[in-house]
């Protein structure tokens, strides 16, 4: 009867926490799929953006940068499936696991049921009497009594509480075999979204090929480039404005003013950043710079430009590294630069990734050093990275902070 006690603890544990646990999947699941239905209006958004430009001309730096939104919303779909998936099957397997457990637990119980009702037709209530009549006094007679009575009752409530249980459970399995169809067709429909990105990377690798062959198209290129430079500069304008402003305290604080936002880095951290000058890790793995720090000579125009950053060529879709831990202030797309990130590091400082094909983080998220934020891209001047370094409004020449490459 002892050995009875823990099995049924352990039962009471799986109720407490098997429900939760689905509950908590249905609603990753659920808003996993909000998610996956934005998206999908978005990417069919740039599809209609693309079939109009393409009946006024085919290859311009428009229809490049919308077939670039698109293809990056694409890869985020697909990333969002393959969550859901892995969502899904760790819901089923939970499911199937729960009941087997019940099932066995059950076949335990009925058999103790089996033996106790033997035991009663063959003896009667004799063996309940001779451990009555064998108490040494009255109190522990009536503790006997107590137990049997007890003991009775909790045999039929458990073995209700388990059958109740068990057929939830089973409902939930019924439903998540249904849900299984849904697994079926995304699964479909992740391997549809996979040939439409390759369709596209190949259509996007032909528009570039075209557009390369155009000076027009690379002085409207330097142009953008020129521009998005400033729109950079803006972005960590606002970027310190905005801190300042929260590290100001009003003139007449509220009563019952809200609780201060913690700072987005650890100050330590922040101020171990300054003198890591030189010995910064290298945003990519493997590279070469194409394009330095500051004036340089445009390679097909031969006119002068200001590179704020360096720009690294490294093979289209090289995982790209934070330099640093801090948090993600800004994630934009800017013509010119594609998919921009823009991290603060605490301290004034802040790094910038541009050219980036896909993006695995998301806006103040807190970043750890080596972390993978995104995935290099592929420009007119060919696949690179295009990287900064800022101490508030002054943009830095990444290559004195970054380790001397071999």
């Amino acid at each position: 009867m002892n050995a009875v006690r823990p099995t049924l603890a352990l039962l009471a544990l799986i109720f407490l926490t098997a429900p939760l646990s689905v509950a908590q999947t249905d609603k990753a699941i659920s808003q996993k799929e909000q998610e996956l239905q934005k998206l999908r209006e978005e990417i069919n958004l740039f599809e209609s953006k693309l079939r109009d430009s393409e009946k006024r001309e085919r290859a311009t730096l428009d229809r490049l940068d919308n077939l670039e939104k698109q293809s990056t919303l694409i890869r985020k779909l697909l990333r969002n499936l393959f969550a859901k998936e892995k969502l899904l099957t760790a819901q089923i397997d939970r499911a199937r696991g729960s009941i087997t457990d019940l099932q066995q637990q059950l076949v335990f119980l009925k058999s103790h049921y089996a033996g106790y009702v033997s035991s009663v037709y063959r003896h009667g209530r004799v063996y309940d009497l001779e451990l009555l009549f064998s108490s040494q006094n009255l109190n522990q007679l009536s503790i006997r009594i107590e137990y049997l009575k007890r003991f009775s009752d909790q045999r039929a409530k458990d073995l209700l509480k388990i059958l109740e249980n068990k057929r939830q459970l089973e409902e939930q399995h019924g439903q998540l075999e249904r849900t299984l169809e849904d697994h079926r067709k995304l699964m479909s429909e992740k391997t549809r979204e996979q040939r439409v990105l390759s369709t596209k990377a190949t259509e996007r690798q032909q528009m570039l090929n075209g557009i390369r062959k155009d000076k027009k198209t690379y002085r409207a290129e330097l142009d953008r480039k020129n521009k998005a430079a400033r729109e950079i500069q803006g972005l960590i304008a606002n970027l310190i404005e905005r801190e300042r402003t929260r590290k100001t305290p009003p003139a007449t604080p509220p009563r019952s003013a809200p609780t201060a936002r913690p700072p987005a880095v650890d100050p330590a951290a922040a101020a171990a950043f300054g003198t890591c000058k030189g010995s910064l890790p290298w945003p990519v793995s493997s590279g070469s710079i194409t394009s330095r720090f500051g004036r340089q000579v445009h390679p097909v125009l031969k006119t002068v430009t200001q590179n704020a950053g360096i720009d690294i060529g490294v093979p289209f879709g090289s995982d790209v590294l934070a330099i640093a831990g801090g948090e993600v202030s800004i994630i934009k797309f800017i013509p010119g630069y594609g998919n921009v990130l823009i991290l603060d590091h605490g301290g004034g400082y802040r790094t910038v990734y541009a050219h980036l094909s896909e993006i695995h983080v998301t806006e103040t998220e807190r970043i750890l050093e080596g972390q993978r934020i995104g995935t290099s891209g592929d420009t007119i001047a060919g696949a690179v990275l295009h990287f900064e370094l800022w101490k508030d409004r002054d943009n830095q020449n990444p290559e004195l902070w970054l380790l001397r490459q071999r």
